[in-house]
C-alpha cells in the first residue's frame, strides 16, 4: 500500500493510499483520517460507504467529519465505490451501473464478475490490509454510509456478525431488489432471478432473521429519492415484524445530499464512538 497524499487536519492527519486488489483485481484508492490520538496508541475505526458516482473524495471534502473523528479519538476508513481502471467493465452511458455503482455486492455475472467484488473488498481485503499496515487501528470497527453506501454499511454489518460493534447509515436504500437501482445493478452484475439478490438487501436479510444488530438510520422528508429509490418504511415495516431494533429518525425538509450529511454526521460519529469504547 502507498500513500499517495497527506493532508493535516483537526490535528490529525487526512491520508490517502493507493494497493493493487486481489478481490477487485485492479489498482483501489481510499482515504484514512488519523486523529491526533494514533500518534501515541491504538484507536478504533469507523467505516464511511459512498454513494453512487463517488469516490473517496466526497466525504473527506464535503462532511465535516475529520473535526468530529478528532474530538471523539477514531480513525475514518474512506475506501472508493467501485473498481477502477481502462480495463474495468462499465457502462459509460449510465451513472447507477458500472464505475461509481459497485453496490458493495460481489457480482456473479459476466462481463463484471472479474473486478466488482466490492463486498469482499469492504469486508476482507480492506480491513485485513488497514490492520496489517497501519497497526494502530485495531480490528475493532464500526461501520456507516450513505444511499448507496447506506445499503452497503447494513448488508455488511447484516451478513456478517459481529465484524462491526455498531452501524449506521444516511438515506440508504433499505429494500434494492425492489427499486430501479438495485433492480437495475442487481440484475446486471448478479443474473434475472430475484432470489439470488435478496443476500444484498437489508429488509429482506432482515425477514430471513438475520442476527441482531440495532440500526440507526436519518432520512430528510424532502429527499428527491425517498419515494421511489430508498423505501425505508419496508425496512421499518419487517423490523417491526421481527421485533428488530431500529432508530429511524425522519427530518423535516433535509435533502439526498451533504448538506444533510454534515448536519447529523456528528452525532452518528458520537454513536459508533460510544460502541467503540465499550
Amino acid at each position: 500500500m502507498k500513500q499517495i497524499e497527506s493532508i493535516k487536519e483537526s490535528g490529525g492527519w487526512l491520508n490517502r493510499y493507493q494497493h493493487q486488489s486481489d478481490a477487485c483485481g485492479c489498482l483501489m484508492t481510499f482515504s484514512v483520517y488519523l486523529p491526533p490520538g494514533a500518534e501515541t496508541g491504538r484507536v478504533p475505526a469507523v467505516y464511511w460507504l459512498s454513494g453512487l458516482t463517488c469516490t473517496d473524495d466526497n466525504v473527506r471534502t464535503k462532511a465535516g467529519a475529520q473535526r468530529y473523528a478528532s474530538e471523539l479519538g477514531i480513525a475514518l476508513i474512506m475506501p472508493d465505490t467501485s473498481p477502477r481502471g481502462e480495463n474495468i467493465a462499465d457502462a459509460p452511458d449510465r451513472y447507477d451501473l458500472g464505475k461509481g455503482a459497485g453496490f458493495y455486492i460481489n457480482a456473479t455475472q459476466t462481463p463484471w464478475a472479474p473486478h466488482y467484488r466490492m463486498y469482499d473488498y469492504i469486508t476482507r481485503e480492506l480491513p485485513a490490509l488497514i490492520e496489517s499496515e497501519l497497526p494502530l487501528i485495531p480490528g475493532c470497527k464500526s461501520i456507516t454510509g450513505h444511499s448507496m453506501g447506506g445499503h452497503g454499511a447494513l448488508v455488511c454489518a447484516l451478513r456478517e456478525a459481529g465484524a462491526y460493534r455498531s452501524v449506521s447509515a444516511f438515506s440508504p436504500i433499505c429494500n434494492p431488489t425492489v427499486c430501479a437501482w438495485g433492480k437495475g445493478c442487481f440484475g446486471a452484475y448478479l443474473g434475472e432471478d430475484p432470489d439470488t439478490w435478496k443476500i444484498y438487501d437489508a429488509t429482506e436479510l432482515i425477514r430471513a432473521d438475520a442476527e441482531t444488530i440495532p440500526l440507526f438510520i436519518d432520512q430528510g422528508t424532502s429527499d428527491e429519492f425517498l419515494a421511489d429509490q430508498l423505501y425505508p418504511q419496508n425496512l421499518q415495516a419487517v423490523c417491526q415484524e421481527r421485533n428488530f431494533p431500529l432508530t429511524l429518525r425522519m427530518h423535516e425538509g433535509y435533502d439526498h445530499s451533504y448538506h444533510f450529511i454534515a448536519t447529523f454526521i456528528g452525532e452518528h460519529l458520537a454513536y459508533h464512538a460510544k460502541a467503540l469504547s465499550g
